[in-house]
């Protein structure tokens, strides 16, 4: 009994793909980080912000694993099921029961997001209004923007500008446009984690009838999108040290330029079953290092 219940508990965390909350966590600590170098610092309103934010993350995991297994997109043939667990596609969870536990996810990280409304202001109400909207239509009735490829742009915004830029509002109560700027770089590479795996689905998705921006832009041009974009993300660092956004301590994340040119090669070979796993590989490290980066400029200057 006691070995059923612990594989019970051990599906529905993976089903939440709790992998993924590490990107969370990142544009969290990037905008608590920038608002602890402008002024006074409330860690149980941080912690709170992080929780809401993990919390409508995990929903969002569970409720498009939902909508894509129910629309046919998940499969045991799909490249996703082959190289993480994917409990719903196993039959390991009952589809009625993830999307209850979806929604009783969302109710939570609202319910924070209501008690962070009254105490920090309206902009925290607007900012969670969107990201819950992001998440319940992101493979869900009526907007399924997911399949008319706009996914990319949405996990842009969200983890990037949005994020950010609330977790700052959080501790400052206002909002910043050097966090505005500060957030581009690491949205944009949260991004390319969705157009890899885009990428990779090409021929799927297009036998499932969806769109993706990769089916969109097709194989080549897809990739060409991908390696420019990274680039880019590296470049914008570089920016925000040279015009004074940041200290010069952001140039630490080029320690992990070595990372994303060993991808680009394998991207330029053969996109890798795993292409989406190894772009958070180095979301991660390049995330990582702009919240060291930032800490040291709040200890140093």
């Amino acid at each position: 009994m006691e070995r059923k219940r612990m594989g019970i508990y051990r599906n529905w965390f993976l089903a939440s793909r709790p992998w993924s909350f590490t990107m969370t966590a990142i544009s969290v600590s990037v905008g608590s980080a920038l608002a602890a170098i402008d002024g006074p610092f409330d860690w149980p309103l941080a912690l709170l912000a992080l929780l809401s934010a993990i919390l409508l993350h995990a929903a969002t995991n569970l409720i498009n694993d939902y909508y894509d297994v129910v629309n046919g997109v998940d499969t045991v043939q799909a490249a996703t099921a082959q190289y993480r667990p994917h409990p719903l596609v196993e039959g390991l969870l009952q589809r009625a029961h993830v999307r209850r536990v979806a929604y009783g996810l969302f109710v939570l990280a609202a319910l924070i997001g209501i008690y962070l409304t009254l105490v920090c202001g309206v902009v925290v109400l607007i900012i969670g209004l969107m990201g819950l909207l992001a998440g319940l239509t992101y493979t869900a009735p009526p907007l399924k923007y997911k399949y008319v490829a706009l996914g990319e742009v949405s996990v842009f915004l969200m983890w990037g500008p949005l994020m950010v830029e609330g977790a700052y509002f959080v501790q400052r109560q206002s909002l910043s446009i050097s966090a505005f700027w500060v957030s581009l770089p690491f949205g944009v590479l949260v991004a390319l984690v969705l157009l890899a795996n885009n990428i990779r689905d090409i021929d799927h998705d297009h036998r499932r009838g969806i769109r993706t921006l990769a089916i969109l832009l097709g194989h080549r041009l897809g990739l060409n999108t991908y390696l420019s974009l990274m680039v880019l993300a590296y470049a914008g660092i570089l920016v925000l040290a040279l015009t004074g956004v940041l200290t010069m301590w952001v140039l630490i994340i080029f320690a992990s330029f070595p990372l994303a040119v060993k991808l680009l090669r394998q991207m330029k070979q053969a996109v890798p079953a795993n292409a989406d796993a190894l772009t958070a590989k180095l979301d991660t490290a390049f995330g990582l290092l702009l919240v060291v980066s930032l800490i040291i400029e709040g200890l140093v200057g």
